[in-house]
């Protein structure tokens, strides 16, 4: 059985509109620093995480407390809305969950993020058999994953954990195949 912990982000700064190197508020590095003692009983043998900095920040505590080395997967990056701000996300967002191919120019439809996130955890789950990885992530790049494997996890449940940082979510797979997912923070 391998098992993975995807975590959402801890809280950014908001004010900050760099998609890439949004930081994390106060409140979210002294979140990311309480994940050490989290995890304190929990083996993990591999850290991966989107490059974008708030994600990297938020499980960087936690691998430093171990010593490991964060792998920078592009793949597992959030969603591109378009090349702009936008300031009606809640409409955009229902749109997208309404209809998966929905996109904006420059952006991505939550089927291109699905698609690409879920090609890349199936490499991750080859390259580590048996074993348990930690995954920094997004909220909607986590929430098209669980859709893929959960068909049912859909706009409503995107809205009851939008506000949730971080957001700790447990996989577990037997080989490729995914038995349990275990929503844990």
């Amino acid at each position: 059985m391998t098992t993975v912990y995807f975590i959402r982000h801890a809280e950014p700064n908001y004010d900050n509109h760099d998609d890439v190197l949004r930081e994390l508020s106060p409140k979210g590095l002294q979140s990311s620093k309480e994940l050490v003692n989290f995890f304190a009983g929990t083996q993990i043998d591999a850290f991966y995480s989107s490059p974008y900095l708030r994600a990297v920040d938020t499980i960087k505590p936690l691998a430093d407390s171990r010593g490991q080395t964060i792998h920078l997967i592009p793949d597992f990056r959030e969603r591109k809305i378009t090349n702009h701000w936008i300031e009606d996300f809640t409409g955009f967002t229902e749109k997208q969950w309404t209809d998966f191919n929905y996109h904006l120019p420059g952006g991505e439809s939550l089927s291109m993020v699905q698609e690409r996130n879920i090609r890349v955890l199936e490499t991750l789950l080859e390259a580590h058999p048996d074993q348990t990885i930690l995954i920094g992530t997004h909220g909607t790049a986590l929430s098209t994953i669980i859709n893929y494997y959960k068909p049912d996890f859909q706009l409503a449940d995107f809205h009851r954990i939008k506000h949730i940082f971080p957001w700790i979510v447990q996989f577990e797979f037997q080989g490729s195949t995914c038995s349990s997912i275990d929503e844990i923070h």
